[in-house]
């Protein structure tokens, strides 16, 4: 099931009127596909972002573009300003609902190792897996249950079987996430103690001394 965004067409791409866009709330976007003419729409910013927090960055959006028909659409990418922290531009790939395509799904995971509570430290090297599937069969997310783990263990890609509707192109050998053994404090070296006497090398007894008086005296 699709989401619904409304898109104005925008024929008028001065640098002035696209300020004043953002300056309304608005983000100015591009809808483009395979052997499609690109068209410039605009959206609104808040429902973009409230689309994409609720639904997924691979949701599919039905784009309802004023005076056009609808689209079935995915947030391809998006720019947002550092300074301002706000969204400054989208483009939206027209999707063939037929078609497989590659996308990037996240991995989140469940569950609390028992190898961190013996004090391991989880890692989770790889937070997104290549998958191949029609955008209907897409998933939000891809969940791992790791409370299995213990210490020196890991997941990789090949302990995660595809779905159905859905294939994991990842490469098999990657790992998604590990239990490292804690990390050791390195003990503190030893401080010498400033009132200890210095070791004197090569001291002379005194008998040795006497001796070498004698032989000055010859």
């Amino acid at each position: 099931m699709s989401i619904s965004l409304k898109a104005s067409q925008r024929n008028e791409l001065k640098q002035s009127v696209t300020r004043e866009l953002r300056q309304e709330g608005n983000v100015p976007s591009v809808v483009y596909g395979k052997d499609k003419e690109p068209i410039t729409v605009s959206v609104n910013s808040i429902e973009l972002l409230k689309t994409v927090r609720d639904e997924g960055k691979n949701a599919i959006i039905s784009l309802d573009i004023e005076g056009k028909d609808s689209v079935d659409v995915m947030l391809h990418e998006y720019q947002i300003d550092p300074l301002k922290d706000e969204l400054i531009h989208a483009d939206f790939y027209i999707v063939d609902m037929s078609q497989e395509m590659d996308v990037e799904v996240p991995v989140h995971l469940e569950g609390e190792a028992a190898g961190s509570k013996e004090g391991g430290v989880l890692q989770q090297p790889l937070y997104d897996l290549a998958v191949r599937a029609k955008p209907a069969n897409i998933p939000d997310e891809i969940l791992i249950d790791v409370s299995e783990l213990n210490i020196g263990d890991s997941i990789l890609v090949s302990d995660i079987t595809s779905a159905r509707g859905y294939e994991i192109t990842e490469d098999p050998d990657t790992t998604i996430v590990a239990v490292t053994p804690p990390e050791e404090v390195p003990e503190e070296p030893e401080i010498a103690d400033e009132d200890a006497e210095p070791e004197v090398i090569n001291e002379k007894s005194d008998d040795e001394d006497q001796d070498e008086e004698k032989e000055d005296k010859e």
